[in-house]
């Protein structure tokens, strides 16, 4: 399979040497991996370049946007920035975060998954964090979610969902359209990769309104909203979550923020969500 990685970078230069030097020591290299400097005003650029003197496959972009980082249009932005510099001869099309170590199989192992299951659209392996000097699951983990900082997706799965939507909320909705469109999504446990960074240690207030902006823009209705930020604050242990969730969502609905899926999309995410649920809960 050609498979093809694009990396959106902003200011990684203490991480993006180990993701590359991860990536290029694969026992299945990509046809093509380009980093995406976003408006880096550190030394990320200079060991992107470095690797792309190395290795014939990697390429490098320079994109200008904003220094701020937040969650969702952002790194989609610059996501498309590589994107575009691509040929339409891939297979497997990969985003995939600056901040990551990836086991040296990663590639050969996911390759093997789309292979044997030609339904399967986007999979995905586990991020772990370092804690007390060991290798813990990151605890936002779901094994029915493929984190958004290592998604890899067939061709055909990647057009029938529009590709990504620049906003937050992305690295949802496009599972989510997946199986509107009929295809699997799979999380590989086994597939263990090194998260350098902790998942929102650097998102403000206003990202976390975001968050509820994102479920109002998924159709997901004021309760399942609810429920949904009460599960994400027990887990990440912040309380206050919630009414972050719901002022986001509140204000999104207020201002009639556009949606990112249809009403027929909307309604089976819905059915989707309380499926899910229902199953959580025994019934």
């Amino acid at each position: 399979m050609n498979i093809y990685i694009v990396i959106p970078a902003h200011n990684e230069e203490d991480f993006i040497g180990y993701t590359l030097k991860s990536l290029t020591q694969q026992t299945l290299l990509p046809k093509q991996l380009v980093i995406v400097t976003d408006n880096c005003t550190d030394n990320t650029l200079k060991i992107a370049q470095q690797f792309a003197e190395t290795f014939s496959f990697v390429t490098v972009v320079s994109s200008q946007s904003s220094e701020q980082h937040m969650p969702g249009s952002k790194v989609i932005n610059a996501f498309f920035k590589g994107f575009e510099t691509l040929d339409n001869e891939y297979d497997l099309l990969c985003k995939f975060d600056a901040d990551l170590i990836f086991p040296q199989t990663y590639l050969e192992k996911l390759a093997h998954h789309f292979t044997e299951d030609e339904k399967l659209g986007i999979a995905g392996g586990y991020c772990y964090i370092e804690n007390n000097n060991k290798w813990v699951l990151e605890n936002i983990t779901n094994k029915d979610h493929i984190r958004g900082a290592l998604k890899t997706y067939r061709k055909q799965c990647f057009e029938d969902i529009g590709k990504l939507k620049a906003s937050i909320g992305w690295d949802t909705v496009d599972e989510l359209l997946a199986k509107f469109y009929n295809w699997n999504v799979q999380t590989d446990a086994s597939l263990k990769v090194k998260h350098l960074r902790p998942t929102g240690s650097t998102y403000n207030q206003n990202a976390k309104l975001l968050q509820g902006e994102a479920m109002y823009k998924m159709r997901y209705g004021f309760l399942i909203t609810l429920i949904s930020a009460i599960k994400i604050a027990f887990k990440k242990k912040h309380i206050s979550i919630i009414s972050d969730y719901l002022k986001g969502y509140n204000l999104a609905k207020s201002n009639n923020i556009p949606f990112l899926v249809t009403e027929e999309q909307g309604a089976f995410i819905r059915r989707l969500r309380w499926n899910g649920i229902y199953k959580k809960l025994g019934f």
